[in-house]
């Protein structure tokens, strides 16, 4: 039947409707790995704040609303799930978008190593395997492992993804909630042990400790938040994929406030400032040492929610990366095999297996070098994380500029707003290049080429992409012909209204597809 050899064409497409809102949530949540964030960032942040750090995570927060407002209207007008790349090339041109989508298929190759490392390390600390941890060869193998098995999850397909994530958010969330609940209890009932201090409303003030730590802290605080916008990267395979996956995005950002802050304060109530902050250079194991004290003999629980939230954001992260892989693919700004789609699965199955195979290769060379080169690469996030967001912002003032003087709410949150969150993250940009050009502060201390290691691993980063790009300009300019627009008037009306929906949209490259912007 015609139908059926439709069907099985290895580029049917990827499946339509595979999710709902709630699972778009949960794998935007998860993406971000609170546990595991709020572990790795809450010594820091508190030696460099004090009892101010839940005010800096509130902070924080704001840019990230920011830039989700504009990923929520991008997504009305292009439900594609290439989302920064295909949005900056329609507002920017090519250029700009293939840098954008460069950033963060890069962001998930340098962290998912790492997370898994951490999943599985949390996991052995959990179930009482403690030497194994210590053990480099067997713990790197388990997550060589754990990659390869969160990865083919991905292949095997979206629903199974997003009920793999639904479990692991509700073991997460459930064990955090239990180390708030004894941990703020003990404050109370003065049984600690520690210098504890109960909480108070002052806490929740960023500008405390002053404008030169406020800024470190915002550095730390803007990672936690990373990561939310992976609901929108499914927006074509999400049910209302014109809105569903945009208010995903943004309410991911909001219950990720409340789990932040909720974890923040119990964490500096009980253990306070002092042991925190010379705590801080242990990183996400100074949860495992508080466990014990908190919960005792079921300190497995945290443990184990930190454990889920790596192993999730492992599952989660891939995300991203293989469906901007898929854009950039079948717009021809990369080679056409990186934009298979299975035809059993109906996901990206090569770019999801390469990106898992470069991955594993990050991981494995970089901790050959050491330890401390593995969390120098992480420490270059921020770089990208804060580009291809800043990127995005302005790309949704631009793409919607004939229209930000229509009304008040389209000023605000359609430009106003993502232009400012634009602006901090790029000052924020700024501020970490001027910070990793230090050596000294870099988890090695050691100094590349004169710069701190993370600067030189972002800048390399950043030298491949341009390079790359170059290169592929050169062998196929077919994605190169693409002119920037700007939104289309019908399509405003229906995103500013609500009554847009899926399909009113597209991206190019996609067979069909009408097209969501006109040319100036």
């Amino acid at each position: 039947m015609a139908h059926d050899r439709v069907r099985d064409e290895p580029d049917a497409g990827l499946k339509p409707n595979a999710i709902g809102f709630v699972d778009a949530l949960v794998i935007g949540l998860n993406a971000t790995s609170p546990a595991y964030s709020l572990a790795a960032v809450i010594g820091p942040i508190v030696a460099l704040v004090g009892i101010y750090a839940p005010g800096v995570m509130f902070a924080s927060f704001v840019p990230m609303l920011l830039i989700a407002s504009a990923f929520y209207y991008l997504n009305k007008v292009d439900q594609d799930c290439g989302t920064t790349f295909s949005w900056v090339t329609r507002a920017m041109g090519p250029w700009a978008g293939w840098l954008g989508g460069w950033a963060i298929t890069m962001t998930g190759v340098l962290v998912v190593g790492s997370l898994a490392d951490v999943a599985v390390s949390f996991t052995l600390l959990a179930v009482g395997l403690d030497g194994w941890v210590d053990n480099d060869f067997a713990r790197q193998l388990l997550t060589v492992l754990l990659i390869i098995v969160m990865t083919g999850l991905c292949v095997i397909g979206t629903e199974l993804s997003a009920k793999v994530q639904n479990v692991l958010i509700l073991l997460q969330i459930a064990f955090l909630l239990v180390f708030v609940a004894v941990a703020l209890y003990r404050v109370y009932a003065g049984t600690t042990g520690f210098d504890s201090i109960e909480p108070a409303v002052g806490w929740l003030d960023p500008f405390g400790a002053g404008g030169a730590a406020l800024t470190g802290g915002l550095l730390l605080g803007v990672f936690i938040y990373w990561g939310w916008e992976s609901a929108v990267n499914l927006t074509e395979e999400t049910e209302d994929s014109a809105s569903a996956p945009g208010r995903a995005g943004l309410w991911s950002t909001v219950v990720l406030l409340v789990t932040y802050l909720s974890v923040a304060i119990a964490v500096v109530a009980f253990a306070g400032t002092a042991f925190l902050a010379e705590n801080a250079g242990e990183e996400e194991f100074i949860f495992a040492q508080l466990a014990g004290d908190v919960l005792g003999g079921w300190d497995w629980i945290l443990l184990l929610a930190v454990a889920t939230s790596a192993i999730a954001s492992t599952q989660t992260t891939i995300i991203p990366a293989s469906r901007t892989a898929l854009s950039m693919a079948r717009r021809q700004a990369l080679p056409q095999h990186f934009g298979h789609i299975s035809p059993r699965f109906h996901t990206p199955d090569v770019s999801t297996w390469w990106v898992a195979a470069i991955a594993i290769a990050w991981y494995l060379v970089v901790n050959q070098i050491s330890a401390n080169a593995l969390f120098d690469s992480l420490t270059a996030l921020s770089l990208l994380i804060a580009f291809y967001y800043a990127l995005t912002g302005v790309a949704c003032a631009v793409y919607y500029r004939r229209h930000l003087t229509e009304s008040l709410r389209n000023f605000l949150l359609i430009g106003l707003g993502p232009v400012a969150g634009a602006g901090l993250l790029t000052w924020l940009l700024v501020r970490s290049v001027i910070d990793m050009s230090d050596p000294a502060n870099s988890y090695s201390g050691t100094s590349w080429f004169g710069l701190g290691p993370p600067l030189v691993i972002g800048i390399a980063i950043a030298l491949a992409g341009v390079v790359l790009m170059v290169v592929w300009r050169l062998r196929d300019a077919v994605f190169w012909q693409e002119r920037p627009g700007v939104a289309d008037p019908d399509l405003v009306r229906g995103t500013v209204t609500g009554t847009g929906g899926p399909g009113d949209a597209g991206g190019p490259g996609r067979p069909g597809d009408p097209g969501a912007g006109k040319e100036p």
